[in-house]
């Protein structure tokens, strides 16, 4: 099982080295895709991943990517109140074949999983992009890689004891820190094309521990949902380490965050 989750993680981050390196419509069109299977990947936890209602958020999600590409639409909130129109249509005109909750679960879906995602692209597209994306993956991936490595050095306390057993109140700080130090070395390691100033870096500093805390939640929240309808993982498609939701459950809270942070703070 390890050599099998550590070769797929050394293609896995192989594939997205490439991607977001290239950028522009290569990352747009992996992330829609991406974006797609995590969507179906949360639609089969209800059981409604091969639905017309579900094949109604799947068409939102290529309406909202490609607007991104175009920008044919004036304002991007004309999506989802057109997308929870239809839902609602269908889910009146079909009852009572779906229940509220299944419903309530595919219009989540498309803000949970596309829109969240979404930020991934436009973070890669802003002004140094290049090298503030790779942020997400220091506040998601980071925290997670120095909360582990922490925890299970010095864990004593648990911070949820009943949703995940395992995450400790010494591993989360270590997340949280660790997560903070990888920030100011990287941005230290590339300050030439960066060019960020001291007040930037703090800056940037004390985005990754807001991003480290929330990507936590975000870990919690799709362990909860699993959780509560009994599953191990949401998919197979990584060998090793599940699904798509399972490997990006807290880069899709994470990266939101940094964009607004990035995009309004530097």
């Amino acid at each position: 099982m390890f050599k099998t989750r550590l070769i797929s993680g050394i293609v896995l981050v192989a594939i997205a080295l490439v991607v977001i390196i290239t950028g522009g419509n290569v990352l747009l069109a992996t992330m829609a895709i991406v974006s797609l299977i995590g969507m179906f990947e949360l639609y089969r936890v209800f059981k409604v991943e091969k639905s017309l209602p579900a094949f109604v958020g799947y068409g939102a999600a290529i309406v909202y990517y490609l607007d991104l590409l175009w920008g044919f639409l004036p304002d991007k909130m004309i999506i989802p109140i057109v997308y929870l129109i239809v839902l609602l249509a269908v889910y009146v005109f079909s009852y009572p074949k779906f229940k509220a909750d299944q419903i309530m679960a595919i219009f989540f879906g498309l803000f949970y999983v596309a829109m969240m995602l979404s930020f991934l692209y436009q973070t890669r597209m802003l002004e140094r992009g290049a090298y503030l994306v790779w942020l997400i993956f220091l506040c998601s991936w980071g925290c997670d890689t120095c909360a582990y490595c922490v925890g299970v050095l010095f864990g004593k306390h648990k911070m949820s004891p009943i949703l995940s057993p395992k995450k400790s109140v010494e591993g989360a700080v270590g997340g949280v820190v660790g997560s903070i130090l990888l920030t100011v070395l990287y941005c230290y390691i590339f300050n030439k094309p960066l060019d960020f100033s001291d007040a930037e870096i703090l800056v940037l500093a004390f985005s990754a521990g807001i991003g480290a805390l929330i990507s936590m939640v975000g870990d919690l929240a799709a362990s909860a949902i699993k959780r509560n309808y009994d599953i191990k993982d949401y998919g197979t498609l990584i060998p090793g380490h599940g699904g798509i939701l399972d490997r990006f459950d807290s880069v899709i809270i994470t990266a939101p965050i940094i964009y607004f942070l990035a995009a309004n703070l530097l």
